[in-house]
């Protein structure tokens, strides 16, 4: 496939990333509510998809709540102001990644910490069902077992050094790849070393895990795999594969 028409076929925008299903009661009113005022044409703050308590023991509701409104709204706050009257405001996020190295830091960093994290809240669920059969057999066949992908992928978000997110993605020839990104990079952007779709990812940013993993990013990565929502990435696999995005 052509770099131009695989930037192309996942430009679908990040308006679908992160409006899920299985939203608590007490989130209901707020997606409503954010999804209808967010301040940018084209771009929304989402309402968490669980109750902040919701992936206890393994994430705790404080670095939830701390996490989710605090850190992500205020990257979608500064990103929000970095494209505030530009042609960006309507521009999807994966179209604004593929040439993400003409629009400064602002829009980089910022952009990439709004959009990695809507992905991030998706893909983690307190019950996240199982690989389906065909995405198990992509990776078994990329990585020769599933626990050799899970190390594969552990062993990335562990050696990232620094803050930055470990992904599998399905890139341009569908071949499934675990890859790491530093800050809030991400593999859809044209400076990424590797890219492709992202399926699943993890943020190893010390404030994902640091009040109640402390220094112990090794703990906080295999507690991940417990609250992993297979469902999400299930869905997102089959769209990749057909060239399509899903958030």
């Amino acid at each position: 496939m052509k770099r131009r028409q695989f930037i192309s076929l996942v430009g679908l925008g990040a308006a679908a990333a992160c409006t899920g299903t299985g939203k608590s009661e007490e989130n209901k009113a707020q997606a409503k509510s954010e999804i209808k005022t967010g301040p940018i044409s084209g771009h929304f703050f989402p309402a968490l998809p669980y109750a902040y308590n919701a992936l206890e023991p393994h994430i705790d509701a404080a670095t939830m709540e701390l996490h989710y409104d605090k850190h992500h709204r205020g990257y979608f706050k500064k990103f929000s102001a970095a494209i505030d009257g530009s042609v960006l405001e309507t521009t999807s996020m994966p179209a604004i990644f593929s040439e993400v190295s003409k629009h400064g830091d602002a829009v980089r960093n910022n952009g990439g910490g709004y959009y990695n994290h809507m992905l991030f809240w998706e893909n983690m669920n307190p019950d996240g069902g199982e690989p389906s059969a065909k995405l198990l057999s992509h990776l078994i066949k990329s990585f020769k077992s599933f626990d050799a992908f899970r190390d594969a992928f552990s062993k990335a978000a562990k050696t990232q050094f620094g803050s930055g997110w470990a992904w599998l993605i399905l890139d341009s020839e569908r071949k499934l790849k675990v890859v790491a990104t530093p800050n809030q990079d991400n593999p859809l952007m044209d400076i990424a070393e590797v890219k492709g779709i992202p399926l699943l990812t993890i943020d190893v940013w010390e404030h994902a895990y640091y009040l109640n993993y402390q220094n112990k990013r090794g703990d906080y990565i295999s507690a991940f795999w417990n609250v992993v929502n297979w469902h999400v990435v299930n869905k997102r696999f089959e769209k990749a594969l057909k060239g399509e995005w899903i958030g």
